[in-house]
């Protein structure tokens, strides 16, 4: 029966099915929709993604459980579809289902496909690479326009799915781009900037070169069109997609989805209210779409069948494309159990799975503090790890005040939270968290729900970010600063996340928030690999040893706090602790790291060892820089120092 339109959203009946969407045969294809409050559903089928000729229009059947369904026993591949509900005696937009698998052009129609074609060869041997625990990862972030869209990139299929794995890309001055580029780094994970279907860019006039970075979700479940050759063929993009992940896999690399589940680009005409006006949101008291991700309104996860659809959506992206790993945006927006759902869901395929996301909201919500997936409550999810804001700002800078220096460029009163971000977010009994900027207890109970950064998308690259609160500074500080940053993000416990081009000091010059500035602003300049190639080889080494060294991977909160020690220091502006014995495993006995944020020289007196200093600040050796038996380090200004005592195995 049809629900009334005054019923309570928690009385909307739940469908219990797995089957929701189209399940297409070559001789029958099903479609069945969740409208409950549709006194008519029909269904529209057309030979063209837009405009084209009507072929056939039909009206749908009642099922239990709020569900429409309707058969075609023929062939229909190749044919796009629509939508329409009548409402309250109103007939509502044409619109796909939430759940559509393929669409047309700019996503305003389904296409009937056959996803068993859209395979590429040898899919079904296609696996990620395995993680031992999350903080193996490595992740690298980037947006699929900006790695391939300069000129300097060499790469062909510019500002497409294709071009991020292009094979032997060169830049002009014959170094490797692209997917090259990233494999030599040695990063475990890419994790792409949204690649769902999203709304703001037109994908029939791709000569424009609009940009944004995604975070206006259009169809969920869909690949965007105009990172594919040819957006008007639903299964080009679904194809393409699928090769890029399949050749990341290939090269021992695994693909995080950013996802956007918090909000949609549209609110009123979203597929979501067309089909079943107000459910998927969430409504102040007033009756008004609240909006705690400030740009529009906020899906409400707490309700049956949203919850439903990010849980499904989640497994889809994992069964039909292989995702090795998420990255929830405005993770705040959702409730812990959803969240915990979904964590169970995705582990259940890959019990790898790499889980993370921004533990905050942009705005109130109506959803009870209590239940909200926040940093604060990291400890209450499972499998799931949260950016540290603690130990971004802790070391740039307060994030939204540009000219606000941090950690490594001198500032005094962040030690703390530099500290905090060390241990990744636990608690530990030399950690005054009095003095952390933004936590005033431990938020992780294990290393694995940190994620340990300086830089993202969002705001200033780090460079940007070091000449603005620095300017003063000369340019071999403000390097050496950008260093500084780098070496404790991947000497931090957690998991390590670094922005792309951060490694060849990306420049975004100076606009703070790029998200629909220009490719000229956006896209990478690889000709600042061979201006700055000390620094690529510096991160280079660094993550080299993080990999080879589990000392910087420890897996629980105990294991931090017997293994990792600070060392006292006479300067707000210096760092040093020691990891060991043997942390995690380690070959090497007990590793010291030294963070000198201060403009001058400092000597730090670490306990009396015969050492091998691996890095100083500017290069990074595991077989050694040299050789010393003393008590105490010298570390230049800005810079770091890493060294260990002797070892128990061969070394590196």
């Amino acid at each position: 029966m049809r629900i009334p339109a005054d019923t309570p959203y928690d009385l909307y009946p739940v469908y219990t099915g797995d089957d929701l969407g189209l399940s297409y045969q070559p001789n029958a294809s099903t479609f069945k929709v969740w409208a409950p409050s549709a006194s008519i559903l029909k269904i529209k089928l057309y030979d063209q993604g837009e405009g084209g000729q009507l072929l056939e229009e039909k009206q749908m059947k009642r099922e239990a459980q709020g569900v429409w369904s309707i058969t075609f026993e023929e062939d229909l591949r190749g044919q796009y579809y629509a939508f329409q509900a009548k409402i309250n005696d109103q007939w509502m937009q044409e619109v796909v289902d939430p759940y559509a698998k393929a669409v047309g052009i700019n996503g305003d129609r389904g296409q009937v496909v056959d996803l068993k074609a859209t395979n590429p060869g040898g899919w079904e041997l296609d696996k990620g690479p395995r993680l031992g625990v999350p903080t193996d990862a490595i992740i690298y972030e980037l947006q699929v326009r900006d790695v391939s869209l300069h000129q300097s990139s060499g790469i062909r299929h510019k500002g497409k799915f294709l071009g991020l794995v292009e094979a032997g890309t060169k830049s002009p001055q014959d170094l490797s781009t692209g997917l090259a580029h990233i494999k030599e780094l040695g990063i475990t994970h890419v994790h792409l900037l949204p690649s769902f279907d999203f709304r703001s860019l037109d994908e029939r006039h791709p000569e424009e070169n609009k940009y944004n970075w995604g975070y206006d979700p259009k169809n969920y479940n869909v690949p965007e069109g105009s990172f594919s050759t040819d957006p008007y063929d639903g299964t080009v993009r679904i194809k393409e997609f699928k090769e890029m992940v399949q050749t990341f896999h290939d090269n021992g690399i695994g693909v995080i989805l950013d996802v956007v589940y918090n909000h949609t680009g549209e609110t009123e005409t979203s597929n979501f209210n067309q089909l079943v006006p107000g459910y998927y949101y969430r409504q102040n008291a007033d009756g008004s779409f609240s909006d705690a991700s400030a740009c529009g309104n906020e899906t409400a996860s707490d309700r049956a069948m949203m919850r439903k659809f990010m849980v499904e959506s989640v497994q889809y992206w994992m069964r039909e494309y292989h995702i090795d790993g998420f990255r929830f945006d405005l993770m705040g927006i959702h409730d812990i159990e959803t969240m915990n759902s979904l964590s169970a869901a995705a582990r259940s395929i890959k019990p790898d799975v790499v889980l993370y996301g921004e533990g905050w909201t942009a705005g109130d919500s109506p959803l009870p503090y209590a239940q909200r997936a926040l940093k604060a409550h990291t400890s209450q999810l499972e499998g799931i790890a949260a950016f540290s804001d603690d130990i971004r700002d802790g070391l740039k800078g307060h994030v939204f005040t540009p000219e606000a220096a941090g950690f490594i460029g001198g500032k005094t009163g962040l030690k703390e939270s530099v500290k905090f971000g060390i241990v990744a977010s636990c608690w530990h009994p030399q950690i005054d968290y009095a003095a952390v900027n933004y936590s005033d207890s431990a938020w992780a109970k294990s290393p694995v729900q940190t994620v340990t950064y300086v830089s993202c998308h969002d705001n200033h690259t780090l460079w940007d970010k070091i000449q603005i609160s620095r300017p003063e500074a000369s340019l071999e500080e403000q390097i050496s600063m950008h260093r500084l940053a780098l070496t404790a993000v991947l000497t931090s416990q957690g998991i390590s996340f670094l922005h792309a081009g951060s490694e060849m000091l990306r420049s975004k010059d100076g606009v703070e928030n790029s998200f629909e500035s220009p490719d000229a602003i956006n896209s990478i300049d690889w000709t600042r690999k061979s201006l700055h190639y000390d620094v690529y080889e510096y991160v280079q080494g660094l993550i080299r040893l993080r990999k080879n060294h589990p000392a910087f991977r420890m897996t629980d909160a105990a294991m931090v706090r017997e293994n990792l020690t600070f060392l006292p220091t006479d300067n707000e502006r210096v760092i040093a602790y020691q990891l060991g014995p043997h942390a995690n495993g380690d070959p090497w006995t007990n590793i010291i790291v030294v963070l000198n944020g201060s403009d001058q020289a400092m000597t730090v007196k670490v306990p009396p060892a015969k050492y091998t200093l691996v890095a100083d600040g500017k290069q990074v050796k595991l077989k050694g820089l040299q050789e010393f038996s003393t008590g105490r380090i010298f570390v230049a200004p800005y810079s770091a120092s890493i060294l260990y005592t002797e070892t128990i195995s061969a070394r590196e």
